[in-house]
């Protein structure tokens, strides 16, 4: 019995140590990201829902776009600090993008803000940053739509590779993002 409760803790402890050193050996280029879109197919405003676990993309303030996501692994309220696994809620931009990520593709999200940093400052912490809109880790694309299951990011918001992919081409740098929480 005793061998047996050893097998199973080393099998649990071998599992998620095989799965990092997966992701931490897959290339962190995804080849030639996506042209932007015709400007008449270009977002002007991103609106995330994160109850709804809805990202949209709005032109002219009709839906061009809807994505569901995944969000923070503690994805209620507002990100207050580093590490708190929450996703922002506010007015934002996104302001610049990576194409070599740890994810495939990301917009980065303007976060932190002025008032942002401030508050946390006040609490003597660090309010975290590196948000952003991406795709699966690399090397988990397979994974699909399954990811929407449960929200898993350090605050990201998280979608399919080919959504990420669409989102990319559609969305240039300097489009406001609203991230909506619960009301």
């Amino acid at each position: 019995m005793k061998r047996r409760a050893l097998w199973v803790i080393a099998v649990m402890v071998a599992i998620p140590v095989a799965a990092l050193g997966y992701t931490k050996a897959q290339p962190s280029n995804h080849g030639t990201p996506p042209e932007m879109a015709a400007e008449a197919d270009r977002a002007d405003r991103i609106i995330v829902d994160k109850p709804a676990r809805r990202l949209q993309l709005l032109r002219d303030g009709a839906v061009i776009g809807e994505y569901e996501i995944s969000l923070g692994a503690a994805p209620d309220g507002h990100k207050t600090r580093e590490g708190d696994e929450k996703t922002p809620e506010g007015e934002y931009m996104i302001d610049w993008r990576n194409a070599r990520s740890v994810a495939h593709l990301s917009l980065h999200i303007s976060y932190p803000n002025a008032a942002d940093t401030d508050a946390a400052s006040a609490r003597g912490e660090s309010p975290g940053g590196a948000i952003m809109i991406h795709g699966m880790l690399n090397g988990w694309g397979w994974l699909g739509g399954l990811h929407r299951r449960w929200d898993w990011t350090n605050g990201c918001i998280a979608v399919t590779n080919a959504e990420m992919r669409d989102i990319w081409s559609r969305v240039p740098d300097g489009t406001p993002i609203e991230i909506r929480g619960a009301t």
